[in-house]
């Protein structure tokens, strides 16, 4: 009865309901919910009062590609890679992100997408998954389907167990989120600061390179994550047709489907579908794309990520619930549901006893819900006083 941390006063978010309830955790667990007494601390034991706040299980974020911003804020102002780490895994506990899925990409000539530099995050990421980290670090691997040369390196990380999840991507004129007249070109004129003659030569070259792919490589890939048992995912399915194709790939998650209607298809064939919390916040896409609550809301969306927002994975859940969703089936679809789908629910993704103890104290100020306290096996990592 040693080195237990209570947490009293508190409303639990469990998986189908949220109950005021005293919690119990111990050795890295939760070892007990109490509904209906009054909990006598022992004499080592430390109680936290999280009087009138929410208790939820914490953040888990399969698809974040801040981590690339973190490293390189503007073209080519790299910053140190440990540093750039460290600092925002703080700001992840702050966020109430107790798992993340760093996204790296190979083959998007975008931020820090060469392959050299992606090794050595991944390599950083490693480093500190086991001992030395805040939070739980993963990597979502994202694969550009036109990256001819990337095959190998891909092969590597997923045969040495370096990778969490592996997810194919097409960003190609004419295809998925830049499937409109002109979308490709536009936006990397706008990101890379280039003229139309030089975008057109990296059209040219890009479409070159997609006369190119070997399929029956890409399948053997994908392939090989499955039997790594690392879940396979696509990337702005954009209609039926699509998402057969991804699910052809063995892709158990659809990523920001484009329409409603390929939402919908995915799960029918039984694949989650995984929807950005930005979309929430906002009040829809900002390419004028599906709306991700309205998904959630016909069930045609089961997952959701923060992608380039950590702060608005929580946000979303307590928006999702002013909306008329309640908080534990809001609160799962960043929790539970992704553990699942990563293989992890029976050690992380709810409050339930046996559970290991990541945990966030949510109160909200001006109406916004912000962590007050963040809590990783057990223990307490990041807390703050909150008006």
């Amino acid at each position: 009865m040693t080195n237990r941390l209570i947490l009293t006063g508190g409303f639990a978010v469990l998986p189908s309901s949220t109950v005021k309830a005293d919690l119990i955790l111990e050795s890295g667990r939760i070892t007990d919910i109490i509904t209906d007494r009054t909990i006598q601390p022992g004499a080592d034991d430390r109680v936290l009062d999280v009087t009138g706040a929410w208790i939820l299980p914490g953040l888990i974020d399969i698809h974040c590609d801040t981590i690339e911003k973190e490293i390189e804020p503007r073209p080519n102002t790299l910053f140190p890679l440990e540093m750039a780490f460290l600092q925002f895994e703080r700001k992840l506990a702050g966020h109430g992100i107790t798992t993340m899925l760093h996204s790296l990409s190979l083959g998007v000539g975008l931020s820090i997408r060469g392959e050299h530099l992606v090794s050595e995050v991944i390599e950083l990421i490693r480093k500190y998954r086991g001992t030395g980290a805040m939070i739980r670090h993963g990597v979502h691997l994202r694969y550009e389907i036109s990256h001819l040369t990337g095959i190998p390196l891909a092969e590597q990380l997923i045969s040495e167990g370096a990778i969490d999840y592996f997810s194919l991507m097409d960003h190609a004129p004419g295809q998925g989120q830049y499937r409109r007249e002109g979308a490709f070109e536009r936006y990397v004129m706008k990101n890379q600061g280039v003229d139309l003659e030089e975008v057109s030569r990296i059209v040219k070259e890009l479409q070159e390179r997609r006369s190119q792919i070997d399929w029956d490589k890409l399948m053997a890939l994908t392939g090989q994550a499955r039997v790594r048992g690392i879940p396979v995912a696509s990337h702005d399915d954009d209609s039926k047709e699509a998402v057969e194709r991804s699910k052809a790939f063995g892709a158990a998650v659809s990523e920001f489907p484009l329409e409603l209607e390929a939402a919908a298809y995915a799960r029918s064939l039984g694949m989650g579908v995984c929807v950005g919390a930005p979309n929430i916040v906002r009040g829809g896409s900002h390419d004028g794309n599906m709306s991700a609550e309205e998904a959630v809301k016909k069930g045609a969306a089961d997952l959701l990520c923060s992608d380039y927002h950590p702060a608005s994975l929580l946000h979303a859940i307590f928006l999702l619930e002013q909306r008329g969703i309640p908080l534990a089936g809001a609160a799962a679809l960043a929790t539970i549901n992704p553990a699942r789908m990563l293989g992890r629910e029976n050690e992380i993704g709810s409050v339930e006893i046996g559970k290991k103890a990541d945990l966030i104290v949510v109160r909200k100020h001006h109406h916004i819900p912000l962590v007050q306290h963040t809590i990783v096996d057990g223990i307490p990592i990041y807390s703050v006083h909150t008006p």
